[in-house]
């Protein structure tokens, strides 16, 4: 049975965050609602107040400026993520973990913000948009603020998020230049229905420059600077490449649970993270 709650639908975001300043403290809201309406079901939590924000027009911008970058509001789901050309030309990554998540019609409910705001450190998106230094764009009913994402998640299903916030939307910078490449591979035990085991986007940018986001594999999803800063000096050819794919383990810190061991965990992150780099090498050539 579901617990008992007030339901409140705004109709404009001014309207929700002062519905959210009033009932700080077992306020859930409530997008596409993949995650919230299993917890509801499992009475998992414990909810007082929900707040519907799915009729808010300013949380569905999704939005590309050249130059600038592109804006993806609370409101925008991951079907919208795979079907954009913008995303699949510039932000490769992105699409690839969007289209490897839950299956189409939990696609056309799951946002990209729900994904980021559950905080889960097995969360598919996050280190898609790590390597291009994404930040996240708060508001409560005093003002607005950005984050980056490397610094918004703060432990397992904890984020930066006070009681009285909202995050509107995620903005991710323009790449810039055309020869900027990335990609996302992730291991899971079932196709499509399972959070990932180990999760590694990776990019070379315009510069040649690599960077890599991994998730499964910590508290948080992690952006590896100082391995791709070592990367980086080295330089990406094939035995850089072998380097860091035995070099990533040093850099991580997973555990075993029931998705997969610690050891597992460990091997599986050098596989992948060598896929996604020689892929991106291999484009380039």
């Amino acid at each position: 049975m579901l617990s008992k709650f007030d339901y409140a639908k705004p109709l404009v975001l001014g309207e929700a965050l002062n519905v959210l300043s009033k009932n700080e403290g077992d306020t859930y809201i409530l997008a596409g609602g993949t995650d919230l309406l299993i917890a509801l079901r499992h009475n998992l939590i414990d909810a007082k107040h929900i707040i519907d924000i799915k009729s808010i027009p300013e949380l569905d911008v999704f939005e590309f400026v050249e130059g600038k970058g592109l804006e993806i509001g609370a409101n925008v789901v991951c079907n919208t993520l795979i079907e954009s050309e913008i995303v699949k030309e510039k932000y490769t990554a992105l699409h690839d973990a969007a289209a490897v998540l839950a299956t189409y019609p939990l696609r056309n409910r799951a946002t990209l913000v729900g994904n980021i705001c559950n905080g889960s450190p097995g969360a598919d998106l996050p280190p898609s948009l790590l390597i291009y230094d994404a930040a996240v764009k708060i508001a409560s009913a005093e003002g607005e603020r950005t984050v980056p994402l490397k610094d918004f998640f703060t432990g397992v299903k904890k984020t930066q998020l006070a009681a009285n916030e909202l995050v509107i939307s995620v903005l991710l910078p323009d790449p810039g230049s055309a020869e900027d490449r990335s990609c996302y591979h992730r291991q899971t035990r079932l196709k499509g229905h399972d959070l990932s085991s180990v999760g590694v986007a990776c990019r070379i940018n315009g510069d040649g420059k690599a960077a890599i986001g991994i998730n499964a594999v910590a508290i948080t999803p992690l952006r590896l600077t100082v391995l791709e800063d070592e990367l980086n000096t080295k330089g990406i050819t094939e035995e850089s490449i072998s380097w860091a794919a035995e070099e990533i383990k040093n850099h991580i810190k997973p555990i075993s649970d029931v998705r997969a061991s610690k050891e597992y965990r460990l091997h599986m992150a050098g596989v992948l993270l060598k896929q996604g780099l020689t892929q991106l090498m291999e484009k380039e050539a």
